[in-house]
């Protein structure tokens, strides 16, 4: 399973890429995470059950973090490797 995932809010300045980054290591996904505009988008495959961990978890976000909105966009299945930041 493959996912887009765009968290709206105060997202950006608070190192929530690296606590994706660090959630999505521990959870065995692969993709990458980056800035847009003024939210982070992340796109991840893997297991589903570990997605929606990953999902949980940006709900939460790291402190200082305030996360309004959540979009989730399936995807189709891309070649990802690891998990990076861009």
């Amino acid at each position: 399973m493959q996912l887009k995932i765009i968290l709206e809010g105060e997202v950006q300045g608070v190192f929530f890429r690296a606590f994706i980054k660090e959630m999505a290591k521990k959870l065995n996904l692969k993709g990458y995470v980056k800035n847009i505009e003024n939210n982070v988008e992340i796109h991840a495959k893997g297991e589903k059950e570990n997605i929606d961990k990953l999902i949980a978890s940006c709900k939460i976000g790291p402190n200082g973090a305030k996360v309004n909105n959540i979009k989730v966009i399936l995807e189709n299945e891309t070649n990802l490797k690891d998990f990076t930041i861009e």
